[in-house]
């Protein structure tokens, strides 16, 4: 997958479990709890969505490397690699 491809995969996992979220307006450094408001059951429900999707397994230990966009996007090619 592109980084591209990555990036919308995630913004729509994350639109799933948060459908307020518009994701045109999500930018690389929005926290998804700080700036989004996710808890931690909707981080959690977001990890599933993306193993589910994306086939990568994401630790507990390494939820902050999925903390935003722009994060998320180099830390799941690296993943998918």
């Amino acid at each position: 997958m592109t980084p591209d491809e990555i990036r919308t995969a995630f913004l729509q996992e994350l639109t799933n479990v948060a459908p307020d979220i518009d994701p045109e307006t999500v930018g690389p450094d929005d926290h998804i709890q700080d700036d989004l408001g996710l808890d931690s059951m909707d981080v959690l429900t977001l990890v599933t969505a993306l193993h589910g999707r994306l086939g990568v397994d994401i630790p507990e230990a390494d939820y902050p490397q999925i903390a935003t966009v722009g994060l998320a996007k180099v830390y799941l090619a690296g993943r998918m690699a």
